[in-house]
């Protein structure tokens, strides 16, 4: 295996990873917030926002790192594909750390209300999507590939 075949692999493992991820937030976790009650839901959100970031920060740098060096591997003919990849992640870094981030802590110091719990889930929705195209791109890059 050469390395731009390992590079897609690493890369693909590290999107698909995160695509499945912001897919259970979306429907799942994100959603149960509203069940937590006031009572406990700071201690919550600390705890989450612990959790997580233990699980995505590797996968999401990973997937950073990797989509740019993409960028210089790839061939000719997917260096397209692979910038609409890195303006993704960009995107998703900056939604991630500029509105999500700062709900978050927002919770975690006063508590969350059930209108801000909407907001998180409405909020959430481009990074599952940007997310979702990211992932499409990393399964198509190998496969569109020239054979070398």
């Amino acid at each position: 295996m050469d390395l731009t075949s390992t590079l897609f692999g690493i890369h693909a493992v590290a999107t698909l990873m995160m695509m499945g991820l912001i897919w259970f937030v979306q429907i799942v976790h994100y959603p149960l917030f509203a069940q937590v009650g006031e009572l406990n839901f700071q201690q919550f959100e600390l705890e989450h926002q612990k959790r997580t970031g233990i699980v995505v920060a590797p996968a999401m740098l990973i997937e950073l790192g990797s989509s740019v060096v993409l960028l210089f591997v790839v061939d000719e003919s997917l260096r397209s594909l692979a910038f609409i990849g890195v303006a993704l992640v960009s995107f998703l870094w900056l939604w991630t750390f500029l509105l999500m981030a700062p709900q978050h802590r927002r919770f975690g110091a006063a508590g969350a209300t059930p209108a801000g719990i909407r907001r998180l889930v409405l909020t959430n929705w481009p990074r599952t999507i940007a997310w979702s195209a990211r992932g499409v791109i990393a399964a198509l890059l190998p496969v569109l590939a020239p054979a070398a």
